[in-house]
């Protein structure tokens, strides 16, 4: 993964990190169902209007927003109004990271290399110990709640890997269409026309000013630009590359959830935290090859160890890398077919 990718992949673990604070705050005023048909469709409109389709079929584009928008949203911001606190919520929801990884696997035939095995195992024990050590600070349901909307963001991340959009920021956009009319029934049915009128009739009172800027931060910043960067970032390497970045973000929830909200992290946390920032970064180092350190160019990877070759600039900016033997999309969306499997034959989970 090229430095420049890596630091991308921070940028948006620190935006998705200060999330779940600013969250916490919109769910102060709105209900979950609310909140999320509001946050998707302040993105839905004016993409409708203004941001061209991305050329993907357009069950594809249903299965990315499904995953991405409606399951994990709705069970993260259910779980969050049930109780979890804002930190711990961004601890559990990062078992995402080891459900991509199996599910791009299964489904897109990735393999993980060594390196990538032994950080991502690190990281899942450092977060579990977190996990046990934070244990008694939410109920049962509000953690499974959470590891439900860990599941759909792993189905997300996999279909917006498979979709190989030819511009991710497009893809970014353009799922948001997906999840406000499912949420805005969830909502009428769940919570009632009573407490949806109370919720948008106070909207614009000072009461309700921090929940709007929690609302606003969360479509501009954490949807936006967050998602915008990521789906490149799928798009570009393999899932399993990309996806153990998302584990930087309980480290930047807590921390941020320490400072709006006084959890105060213990020594636990911290010492666990920073095992989990070093062993992200160590799993997407490049393997160094000979002749690499002269030249000043990142290695190349292996497609035959798991990985998508490192695209090459060209005319367009970024050129689609050959594929391996799982047919996967590249970088620029265009599948290549395999002699034994075509693109089509790997599918991303229904």
């Amino acid at each position: 993964m090229l430095a420049r990718d890596r630091l991308l992949a921070v940028v948006v673990a620190v935006a998705w990190g200060l999330n779940f604070p600013a969250t916490a705050l919109a769910l102060d005023h709105f209900p979950p169902f609310l909140l999320a048909a509001l946050r998707f469709t302040l993105l839905a409109v004016p993409t409708v209007l203004f941001v061209p389709r991305p050329r993907i079929p357009f069950g594809r584009l249903l299965l990315v927003g499904f995953g991405l928008g409606v399951l994990q949203f709705a069970f993260l911001y259910l779980s969050m109004a049930s109780g979890m606190p804002s930190g711990l919520a961004s601890l559990v929801l990062q078992a995402s990271a080891p459900f991509t990884v199996v599910l791009a696997g299964v489904f897109l035939r990735e393999r993980l290399t060594g390196r990538q095995v032994v950080g991502v195992t690190i990281a899942v024990c450092a977060l579990a110990a977190i996990a046990v050590h934070r244990a008694q600070a939410a109920a049962l349901l509000p953690v499974v709640l959470a590891l439900c909307g860990a599941l759909g963001w792993a189905i997300g991340n996999v279909a917006t890997r498979r979709a190989g959009a030819p511009n991710p920021l497009h893809l970014t956009l353009w799922w948001s269409i997906v999840p406000p009319v499912p949420m805005a029934v969830l909502s009428v049915v769940v919570e009632g026309p009573s407490r949806i009128g109370e919720a948008l009739g106070t909207v614009f009172t000072r009461a309700a000013l921090p929940a709007d800027l929690g609302l606003l931060y969360i479509v501009l910043v954490a949807t936006l630009v967050g998602y915008g960067i990521w789906s490149r970032l799928m798009g570009t390497y393999p899932s399993s590359t990309v996806a153990p970045f998302s584990m930087l973000v309980p480290v930047v929830g807590v921390l941020a959830s320490w400072a709006a909200f006084g959890e105060v992290p213990d020594a636990v946390e911290v010492v666990a935290g920073a095992v989990v920032v070093g062993a992200v970064l160590w799993a997407s180092r490049p393997a160094r090859r000979a002749g690499s350190a002269s030249s000043g160019l990142p290695p190349a990877v292996s497609s035959s160890a798991g990985g998508v070759p490192a695209p090459s600039p060209g005319a367009g900016g970024v050129r689609a890398p050959s594929l391996g033997a799982g047919g996967v999309p590249g970088a620029g969306g265009v599948p290549v077919p395999s002699p034994t499997l075509s693109p089509d034959a790997v599918d991303a989970p229904r």
